[in-house]
This record gives C-alpha cells, structure tokens and sequence, in this order.
C-alpha cells in the first residue's frame, strides 16, 4: 500500500443502485425521506467541521449540507443547495441541481428554498411516509404539520400519510458491506496503522495524552483520512478504568499502561481499533498477566466471529472465559453458575465484546429478531473488543493491580468460517509491542 493515501474519487453509479434498490422496496403510496446534516455552530459563528449525515451519504454520495433525498416506487428526487457566486467564494463550490440530477440519475431535483413550497405536494397520495422520526424535533414538526396538511383535504379526495415507519430496511442494506466498502474499511484500517504504530514507538513518561491524541489526528490526516471517527480515547495509567474518557490531558508515568482507543475515518467509514502498550519499554508483571488473559479472550472471541454464530454467544462465551480466569486468579469467588447469574464478573468486565461497524462507529442493524440473537452472515464487519478493569480506588485489589485497564480491539470482516481481521497488522502481542520501545 502506498505511503500516502488519498480519498477515493466518488463513485456515484454505487448510490443510484442503492437508489433503485430502495425504489423496488418501496411499495405503491410510500415515500422515503432522508435529510442531510446541517451545519452546526460550535460557538458563535464557528460551525463544527461538517460531516454527511450517514444514510444520507450511504444513498447519495453527496456531502453538501441542507439537502434532502426522497424515494417513492416510481421516482426519486433531492433538495439540494442553489448555485450561488457570492456564497461559494466564502463556503466552496456547490454541485447545484443539475450536476445532482445527472450524478445521481434523479427523475426531479429542486433547490432548498422550495421545500415549503413542494413537501405537501410530495405526500399528496402517499399513505405511508418512511423517516427516521425522533432524531430533529424541528424537522419532525415540519414533515407532520405537512402530513396533517394533506389529510385535512379529504374531503375534496385527497389522501395524505396515514402512518409515519422508521425505515428499517435502509439499515438492514447497511448491515451487509458490499465488496466496495469492505475496500474502503481496510484503507481506513490502514491509516489507523499508522497513527497507533507511531503512538507505540513514541510514547515515554513525562509527554502529555494529548501529545499523542495530536499523532494520531496528524497521521490521518496526512494520509488521506477525514481525521477521527470517533473522538480519540487515550488514558494513561488508571483513566483506562474510564469506558469512555476523553479529556486526554494527564501526563506518561513510568510504569503506566496506556489504552487507545482510535479508529481513523475514511471516505465516511470508520476503523475502530484499541491498544494498549506501556509508557515505558516494559510490561510489568501484573500487568502482563491481565494484558494475556485479555488477549486469549479476544483470540478466542474472533475465532467465534463466523456465519450463523449468533453475536450475543460471542459475548456469552467470553464473559464466562474471563470470569474463569478471575476465580482462578482469586478476584472473584463461588460457583460459575453463581458468577454469572449475580453477574458479579461486572465489577471487571463491565461493556459488550463488541458490535456492529461501518459508517457508524456503532453502526446500525438489529442486534436481536424476534427475541433471538441474531445471526452473523457474510459481509458483516464486527468489533472485538473484550477487556478488564480494575478499580484504582478498590481497597480489596492487590496494590500491583490497582488501576490497571486493558480492552484490546480489531475489526472483524465475517467469512463464512474464516474470520478476516482487517486490523491484524496493528501490533498487539507483548512481544512486538516491547520490541517496537526502543
């Protein structure tokens, strides 16, 4: 693979396939609406780095904010932003609705300015209207006071929507990857090679976790990446005991482990991956014994990751593995029936081995149908993602212990009983991490 990677040019016959695909789920009086992200105010008048809206992006390609996608059997058409000189020398170029509707092959395209205007008339004579409701109250609003606006016409015949349908079936076509994203996950797999390799190699006690949240965001960056899918976890010594902690400001000490959890984004998917290695060139003893179990556990838990495992055993089988080890270890005490049913195993073994990944770090699909873990099938890409934590402030846990923090991550590719690790080249056995300590 080359050094430098650079964003794929888009690739917009993939999004009119998967427009079509929607058209043919889509029976005669539905309508899908998907909405674009908007721009967002960080504070005053600086806006947050703009990012696509993952569906939307997922059927368009398109990644101007303030537009609207809408899908019916027989067409399908957007509101996008105009052509406007003045407003593109300040904010970039704009595609404008005719390049859209060549790019994307759309029977009508309109600017934003004439959503007041058009939206009753686009549910007019649909009984159903597919949204994902509850995710902008505003916009919510907006598509039931439209919808109530058609209905109250029935007396002159018209019909409006009569029920308002999450559109589950758009998730379940992001569940399964295609050979094209499965691609771009592996390059954002590789850009994240490169930030944790160099993290690894130049990490030492006396720099500052933010130190090393800056190598990360300029490693992928510099190679092509949107930057983090996720905003970085880097926890040295007891802030790994920290699920999610993101302050990122203590400083190395000698002795300390430190766990990053990073995954670069590239071309709207992200890596997910973890690591921990020690500040210093060594692994002390306690910690390598924990850092060993949490290995084997996650060994073991990719080698489950096949078609037609239920994903809910492979958390099952792991929790039993690691509470099974902290018996023996003398962390935890009584029967393994009883571990497991008092749950007790929680106070070291808190989160989920994993879950499901793409454009969403915590990508989107049922976990269960109808009661029962569902299956994996082929195409899926999971995280692995098991750890231990011990308690810093814990009176009962031996003082070498105390404030260790270990989860280990890949991203796994499911191929029929041939688990791919996309991640496998990121370092993690003690031997090449401490040999990387130079």
């Amino acid at each position: 693979m080359n050094q430098t990677l650079r964003k794929n040019k888009t690739d917009y016959s993939i999004h009119t396939k998967r427009i079509r695909t929607v058209k043919q789920k889509l029976n005669e009086g539905e309508i899908l609406f998907v909405f674009g992200a908007n721009d967002k105010i960080r504070n005053r008048d600086v806006e947050y780095k703009f990012r696509q809206d993952s569906d939307f992006y997922y059927l368009t390609g398109i990644t101007e904010a303030d537009s609207i996608l809408f899908i019916t059997k027989d067409r399908a058409g957007m509101f996008c932003l105009p052509k406007d000189k003045e407003k593109e020398i300040w904010t970039g170029i704009r595609l404008g609705k005719e390049k859209i509707k060549e790019l994307l092959k759309l029977d009508l395209v309109f600017e934003i300015g004439q959503w007041d205007e058009k939206k009753a008339e686009l549910l007019l004579g649909n009984h159903t209207l597919y949204y994902f409701f509850g995710l902008d109250s505003d916009k919510d609003r907006d598509l039931i006071s439209a919808a109530r606006l058609v209905s109250s016409r029935v007396r002159e015949g018209k019909l409006g929507p009569e029920k308002i349908i999450e559109p589950v079936f758009l998730h379940e076509m992001r569940l399964q990857k295609s050979k094209e994203e499965i691609e771009i996950l592996k390059q954002a797999a590789a850009i994240t090679k490169f930030g944790h390799d160099r993290i690894i190699r130049e990490s030492k006690p006396g720099i500052y976790e933010y130190e090393l949240e800056a190598i990360l965001e300029h490693e992928y960056l510099k190679h092509g990446a949107w930057g983090g899918g996720y905003g970085h976890i880097v926890a040295t010594g007891k802030n790994a005991c920290v699920l999610h902690y993101v302050s990122n400001d203590s400083i190395l000490k000698k002795d300390d482990l430190i766990l990053v959890d990073s995954g670069a984004e590239f071309n709207s998917y992200t890596a997910d991956v973890t690591r921990v290695f020690p500040a210093g060139k060594k692994f002390t003893e306690a910690q390598k014994t924990v850092y060993e179990i949490v290995l084997a556990s996650q060994k073991n838990a990719i080698l489950y990751s096949k078609e037609g495992t239920p994903f809910n055993e492979i958390h099952t089988k792991t929790v039993y593995f690691l509470a099974d080890c902290l018996k023996e270890m003398g962390f935890l005490s009584g029967s393994m029936d009883s571990i497991i049913e008092k749950e007790t195993y929680k106070k070291f073994y808190m989160h989920r081995t994993g879950h499901y990944l793409g454009m969403d770090v915590h990508d989107v699909g049922k976990y269960y149908v109808q009661g029962k873990g569902r299956k994996l099938v082929n195409g899926q890409v999971i995280t692995v993602e098991p750890g231990l934590y011990f308690d810093p402030e814990d009176v009962s846990i031996p003082e070498e212990f105390k404030g260790i923090g270990i989860r280990i991550e890949d991203d796994i590719l499911v191929h029929g009983n041939s688990p791919v690790n996309l991640t496998k080249d990121i370092p993690k056995e003690i031997e090449e991490i401490e040999a990387m300590k130079v």
